[in-house]
């Protein structure tokens, strides 16, 4: 099940400078088991240690946030559009 990822700058070190990868999963947790995988690095930048998502990484399914859609467990269908943006904050 192809799905496309858009990675932000500060990610693409893992990807070999590309803007998108493809990967598959049913979930977000099994979508970030395989970028792990294809590009080591990616999945531990975006999971930390209690197997969430950083709070300073926001991830989107289609336009819209996990966070409200299941988190790691949001399914995944063909063809979806997953994007990964850091946090911006500042004063």
């Amino acid at each position: 099940m192809p799905i496309e990822v858009r990675v932000p700058t500060v990610l693409r070190k893992h990807t070999g400078g590309q803007r998108s990868v493809r990967g598959d999963g049913e979930t977000l947790r099994e979508l970030v088991d395989d970028l792990e995988a294809r590009h080591p690095g990616l999945g531990s930048a975006l999971i930390g240690q209690d197997g969430q998502l950083h709070r300073f990484i926001q991830t989107y399914v289609n336009d819209e946030d996990v966070r409200f859609l299941g988190g790691m467990e949001t399914p995944l269908d063909d063809g979806d559009e997953v994007s990964i943006l850091p946090a911006v904050a500042g004063g």
